[in-house]
């Protein structure tokens, strides 16, 4: 087969790129071709996304990546949850929010009240979190939201900027799952719940299965950036931790993973929903994936709690390099403080150092001091919190993940990884880095009938990507650790 070419974007809630990836047939390879910077604007006191930059930067980087051989797809993933309305004339309706404003602080208990959890979860099998799609759309309802009366279409994040480029309207089905608002076994919308809250139904369109071929880029598009006409935009996995997931290079046996960024969404691929008493209690999810997977996972506040610190302490001039930080936290007493890092104090603080120390204090430990610690504490809490995690999925299923992936930003963090082996006793595969959109380029492939499936994806993978392994050590203390932050969390922290 003739090298193919594919631009994979991929939106984070960080930062964006737009990635080449050339495919000879038996190994992939990536290229970054533009990188650009991702984050909420503050508004009258609410957080948006500035989605006009963002396409921008988009078509900016995709000018960049079709030289010199041309596209032969493009693809787009971003972060889940958000979205976009647009009105009668397909125009945009207001700045998207951002997942962490606080307009849908108290939203999901009174949307309880209306119908009960066990209702929802049935439903949608969807975990419970105040950001979640539901609950924001649920706070315009609530607000008798002027954009909801001139709104007739909803899209999701990259739903939106696929019909920028294209021209066609669809909500992508890993994206659509995310939302709290699909029905996976009935394979659409979940309208019973949906009509209940009250909420417009009428924004809802078509969902689009993942590889499914959009259509052709738009024609001015593609002499705006002086591409080639009729290259095809394909919807791969639409959101981000679907199309990680879809480039785990895990070959047979029973594995877990961990997508490991901003967020850790940390889980095991299955066939079916788990939607039992059992998986409600534990607030886990199921999301869409690739070729009639499904994602069994919990969402952890990953690598957000330091990029929070990290933040903070450069506006206070005392940043350090990433790897000045993880060799010191290396060398910094262990388990001398534990957080859950699911804990609502750490869901949008305006100081993130001082919200952890403040938890540790309440939790009757002592403030981390100085930034190695305080670093080692978010490394030891998160790879115990996976722990949890895992062992929670393994009751689920009936049986133990022998081996966990760690894919994407965290797979470069070697303390972690080791830390994350340590604390679950299973050997940890770490890489790669850039799974998104190694995962969003493959999709185009099967899309493109390159690739006959979703296993023989993987094996590209494993065949493409040098892994890192690493395996646990014996130690003692993490068993006792593991059950000091257990009991954080039945108390509530403290």
């Amino acid at each position: 087969m003739k090298t193919l070419n594919l631009a994979a974007v991929d939106l984070g809630a960080s930062s964006g790129r737009v990635m080449r990836a050339s495919f000879d047939g038996r190994r992939l390879s990536l290229e970054e071709a533009h990188r650009f910077p991702n984050g909420p604007v503050r508004v009258l006191g609410s957080q948006h996304w500035d989605v006009l930059r963002l396409f921008a930067e988009i078509k900016h980087g995709l000018a960049l990546a079709a030289r010199p051989a041309g596209l032969d797809g493009i693809g787009l993933d971003t972060w889940g949850l958000d979205f976009a309305l647009l009105d009668r004339d397909d125009r945009l309706v207001g700045s998207p929010f951002h997942y962490r404003d606080s307009r849908t602080d108290g939203v999901p208990e009174r949307a309880f009240q209306v119908v009960p959890r066990e209702e929802i979860f049935e439903q949608t099998g969807i975990q419970f979190m105040p950001i979640n799609t539901l609950y924001q759309l649920l706070s315009m309802v609530e607000a008798r939201s002027a954009a909801l009366d001139a709104a007739e279409t909803l899209l999701m994040m990259p739903d939106l900027f696929n019909f920028w480029l294209s021209g066609h309207k669809a909500v992508e089905f890993t994206n659509a799952t995310n939302t709290q608002m699909y029905d996976q076994r009935a394979g659409d919308w979940a309208w019973p719940l949906l009509e209940k809250l009250g909420l417009p139904t009428h924004l809802l369109g078509p969902v689009a299965q993942p590889a499914s071929v959009l259509g052709p880029l738009l024609a001015g598009v593609a002499e705006e950036l002086g591409l080639s006409p009729g290259v095809p935009v394909i919807a791969p996995a639409c959101h981000d931790t679907a199309a990680a997931v879809a480039a785990v290079p895990a070959g047979a046996g029973r594995w877990g993973y961990i997508s490991s960024g901003t967020w850790s969404l940390v889980g095991a691929e299955v066939r079916q929903p788990v939607i039992t008493p059992q998986s409600l209690a534990g607030n886990f999810t199921n999301e869409g994936g690739v070729a009639g997977t499904v994602r069994l996972l919990k969402n952890v506040s990953g690598l957000w709690l330091l990029q929070e610190c990290r933040r903070v302490w450069a506006e206070r001039g005392a940043d350090h390099s990433h790897e000045w930080l993880l060799a010191a936290a290396e060398s910094a007493r262990p388990f001398a403080a534990l957080v859950d890092p699911d804990d609502p104090a750490f869901l949008h603080p305006a100081d993130m150092p001082a919200a952890l120390a403040e938890y540790c204090v309440r939790a009757g430990q002592a403030a981390p001091d100085g930034q190695a610690a305080l670093a080692r504490c978010i490394f030891e809490s998160l790879a115990l919190k996976y722990r949890w995690v895992l062992e929670k999925v393994e009751g689920l299923l009936g049986y133990r993940l022998d081996t966990l992936h760690i894919v994407g930003g965290g797979a470069l963090n070697g303390l972690l990884c080791q830390l994350t082996a340590d604390a679950t006793g299973r050997p940890v595969i770490a890489g790669p880095v850039e799974a998104a959109a190694l995962g969003n380029a493959l999709v185009q492939a099967m899309a493109l009938r390159e690739l006959a499936s979703l296993a023989e994806a993987r094996g590209i993978m494993r065949e493409s990507f040098e892994l890192q392994r690493y395996e646990p050590r014996a130690s003692d203390g993490w068993d006792e650790a593991y059950a000091r932050l257990e009991a954080m969390m039945q108390r509530g922290g403290w």
